[in-house]
């Protein structure tokens, strides 16, 4: 890494303006795609202001830049495969597509990585649902474009299913058993197609399928610890990992089970910012750029709260009140509800006394 490398960042929200950050320290340049000139990262890098799917656009980008990225999976693969050069692309797009497809991602972390997943089953129509057993729970998910709990439907009983037929009969779909699961965790994982580098286990915190807070380290046993990090390397190493990958998992009492992969990094290792030597970002620059990883140590236990649009308010007195805890605000220009404007970071030995922002009002 002896020359300033030209980054270009498909994806212009808060995550690819905290990729842009860490690359700029490091003494980058970053372009960034995006459909809206004023995005979150219009702030710190350049703007192409075009679609993701916009092929012309993505070459303009891939022209202008020696190495490029993406900050989140909904990108078009076969545009960028139609413009990147040899090795520009160091997650390469076979990631992408396993991403961006449940029934490919199941089929990938259960047969190639071969890693326990819930038990599943792929549903192309309601012809599917007609046999399930009703004694048991079930999540339905669309195979492509769900996130934050769209694109889905819980199954507990007969009455969920008319809604469940007209899902499955709309698009592909997998269903889901429900794990009886402790807890929800997660590891962030950076690699730089040789070797990885891990950071601790996360535990999350969902409201109405919405990340709500974070607490590193995971209360969970050092047994169980080792193990969900043994496995995100696994993943890691059968992807020839460049860049940062958060799989997210379920912790039952004695056991990890995969649930999914997103292949940059996420909301949950907001965190290490502040309570890691390096930062979920600068691994993930580091990592496309095919530079030497390092180690990662947490400082100390800490704590992360997701700041939604209708907690900012909220959020500014927090960290008024409490003035070593770190606000991020992403620069969003209209504050929606239950879109993330920001999160915030604190060092604490205590999580169960930071209580998240309008619990059981806002949400």
């Amino acid at each position: 890494m002896s020359s300033t490398k030209t980054i270009g960042i498909i994806g212009g929200g808060q995550l690819g303006q905290m990729m842009a950050i860490s690359a700029i320290y490091m003494g980058h340049k970053v372009i960034t795609l995006d459909p809206a000139s004023d995005c979150p990262s219009s702030r710190v890098s350049e703007v192409i202001a075009a679609p993701y799917d916009d092929v012309d656009a993505l070459r303009q980008l891939a022209d202008c830049c020696d190495v490029l990225t993406y900050e989140f999976e909904n990108v078009d693969a076969d545009g960028l495969d139609a413009v990147i050069k040899d090795g520009q692309l160091p997650q390469g797009t076979e990631l992408l597509r396993i991403s961006q497809n449940r029934i490919f991602e199941k089929d990938f972390l259960s047969n190639k990585a071969q890693v326990t997943v819930a038990p599943y089953k792929v549903v192309t129509s309601s012809l599917d649902l007609e046999d399930i057993d009703l004694s048991k729970n079930y999540v339905l998910k669309t195979a492509t474009g769900g996130y934050d709990g769209h694109g889905q439907k819980v199954i507990t009983s007969a009455e969920d299913l008319e809604e469940a037929n007209a899902l499955a009969n709309s698009a592909e779909c997998v269903l889901e058993e429900f794990v009886n699961f402790d807890l929800e965790i997660s590891v962030i994982v950076s690699g730089n197609g040789k070797d990885v580098t891990v950071f601790p286990v996360q535990e999350n915190i969902h409201r109405n399928n919405i990340l709500s807070k974070t607490i590193v380290p995971a209360r969970i046993s050092d047994r169980l610890a080792d193990r969900a990090k043994a496995i995100a390397v696994k993943i890691a190493e059968q992807l020839n990992l460049s860049g940062t990958l958060c799989v997210e998992m379920f912790a039952t009492a004695d056991d990890i089970i995969v649930n999914e992969i997103a292949p940059r990094p996420h909301n949950s290792g907001h965190y290490s910012i502040e309570a890691c030597d390096f930062s979920q970002f600068d691994t993930h620059i580091l990592g496309v750029l095919g530079a030497p990883l390092p180690a990662i140590n947490l400082h100390e236990p800490a704590v992360m709260l997701n700041v939604l649009g209708q907690h900012v308010e909220a959020a500014e007195r927090y960290v008024t009140e409490n003035p070593s805890a770190h606000l991020h605000m992403y620069g969003k220009l209209e504050a929606k509800h239950n879109r993330k404007m920001g999160h915030v970071t604190l060092f604490s030995n205590e999580p169960d006394n930071v209580v998240e922002f309008g619990k059981g009002i806002d949400f």
